[in-house]
């Protein structure tokens, strides 16, 4: 049971724990300066790969969200519009409406926040794990339209609904 540093760290990648393996000597040099115990140093190293998983997971769901901008919905103003109160805005921010699969469609004219509200709720949904696929309502007509002949379209639709 003499293994050296560099032997465990190649076991740790074949158990595809790859961010513990490039990890793994500053784990060991915190555990023996700190004297942990083997309870706490599996802890330590259990927890800094799933934390290492689930950025990487938040990354990839931001990532295949495709928002145009982040603003989350603390920095939406409900002061100035009359459709929206506080406490349906609160109600939204619960996602019981997701967990419940129902569909929200955001209506109204111009610049009255649809796609900041949109935008702030996906948000909400990629952070609790959700994934999510933003797209315009002529982004989704496009997509419709073109399902038959274009891969690209084909791809895009099936994340879409996936989401």
């Amino acid at each position: 049971m003499n293994k050296t540093v560099n032997e465990l760290r190649e076991q740790f990648r074949q158990l595809r724990l790859a961010e513990t393996a490039e990890k793994l000597p500053q784990l060991l040099r915190e555990a023996e300066k700190s004297s942990w115990t083997y309870l706490e140093f599996l802890e330590s190293i259990t927890g800094y790969e799933l934390a290492k998983r689930e950025a990487k997971n938040l990354e990839k769901r931001m990532k295949w969200a495709r928002f145009p901008f982040e603003k989350s919905l603390d920095e939406f103003e409900l002061k100035g519009q009359n459709v929206l109160t506080a406490r349906e805005l609160a109600q939204l921010r619960e996602l019981s409406w997701l967990e419940q699969q129902y569909n929200l469609i955001l209506l109204g004219p111009p610049g009255i926040g649809k796609t900041y509200i949109a935008i702030g709720l996906g948000l909400e949904a990629v952070y609790r794990g959700f994934n999510v696929y933003f797209a315009t309502m002529g982004e989704l007509v496009q997509l419709l339209k073109t399902e038959e002949y274009l891969n690209k379209s084909k791809v895009q639709l099936k994340r879409l609904r996936s989401a």
